[in-house]
């Protein structure tokens, strides 16, 4: 394991402490932050995520501050790179 990668699990821990990401949104929030496509990868994939709570916890932060249909909820979630299954849970998980 790189420095790189382990600086990469650490900021993907940090980000998911703080705010909801799929798996390829913690990925493309890494590479914001200048990391390799290939250590984000790692960092998001050694994060401990489990996409499925993440999914929940943004359908919960969406429904917090709007309005969504089910339908409309899990379109954004999908937006947010969540997979279907993932964004249907989303949905699922806060009543929709």
């Amino acid at each position: 394991v790189t420095v790189s990668q382990k600086n990469a699990v650490s900021k993907a821990k940090e980000y998911l402490n703080v705010e909801a990401f799929s798996h390829d949104g913690l990925i493309d929030q890494l590479v914001y932050d200048q990391f390799s496509t290939a250590d984000a990868t790692y960092g998001a994939d050694n994060s401990g995520g489990d996409w499925n709570a993440e999914a929940a916890k943004k359908a919960q932060e969406y429904m917090s501050t709007e309005s969504f249909s089910r339908d409309g909820l899990i379109a954004q979630l999908e937006y947010d790179k969540f997979t279907p299954d993932q964004a249907t849970y989303g949905a699922n998980a806060v009543g929709l």
